[in-house]
């Protein structure tokens, strides 16, 4: 698996690309986070979002499909003792209906052939009157992260879709999703974060 294969070198890459971006989406996703929500977060790569979440929740369930990218996760969020590691498909989530105050997916809606899929299930096990935060990279203005994005397709990533600003919030206006609210972390690969209340009704 391509994340596997780059799971030990990821960070260095996005420290040299986009290290400003990189660290400012983690602080900003854990400003969403109270001390008293059981997280889940999907995606988790080497745990760069994960190493913000982990000190401001009370419990989080960090997973990711890649074995290698879970396995740089622990070693990064070593000293912290309120997470537990789980390797997951974030299209079929082995946890019951409204399980979590907050699910977290960052930089994985872009690379799945279904999405719609995925942010389905993210639903399903957010509690009703919970959260979901979904960080994406998006193409700037000027495309500032076409270099990138090229690049990681040349080692093997496979990206299926590539996202702007109005075409990510179309994204979650087609799919009915409202209560969207979105804050821009702008850099050389800027990431767009859709933090989306979720009200399930009866």
């Amino acid at each position: 698996m391509f994340w596997d294969k780059v799971s030990g070198v990821y960070d260095l890459f996005e420290n040299i690309y986009n290290k400003s971006v990189y660290q400012a989406t983690g602080e900003s996703v854990a400003k969403y986070i109270k001390n008293t929500d059981r997280v889940l977060e999907c995606a988790c790569g080497t745990g760069a979002i994960s190493i913000f979440i982990a000190p401001v929740c009370k419990n989080l369930f960090v997973s990711d499909y890649s074995v290698g990218m879970l396995k740089q996760a622990r070693k990064k969020l070593k000293n912290y003792d309120n997470i537990d590691y789980r390797r997951v498909d974030i299209t079929d989530i082995k946890a019951k209906d409204n399980s979590f105050d907050v699910v977290v997916a960052g930089n994985v809606i872009h690379l799945l052939p279904d999405p719609q899929r995925a942010m389905n299930e993210l639903t399903r096990v957010c509690k009703d009157g919970g959260r979901l935060i979904i960080p994406t990279y998006i193409n700037g203005d000027e495309g500032t992260n076409k270099l990138a994005v090229k690049f990681l397709e040349k080692l093997g990533a496979n990206f299926k879709c590539q996202f702007d600003a109005e075409s990510y919030e179309k994204f979650f206006e087609d799919m009915g999703y409202e209560n969207v609210t979105y804050e821009v972390v702008r850099g050389r690969m800027s990431c767009d974060i859709a933090v989306i209340d979720i009200k399930k009704g009866n």
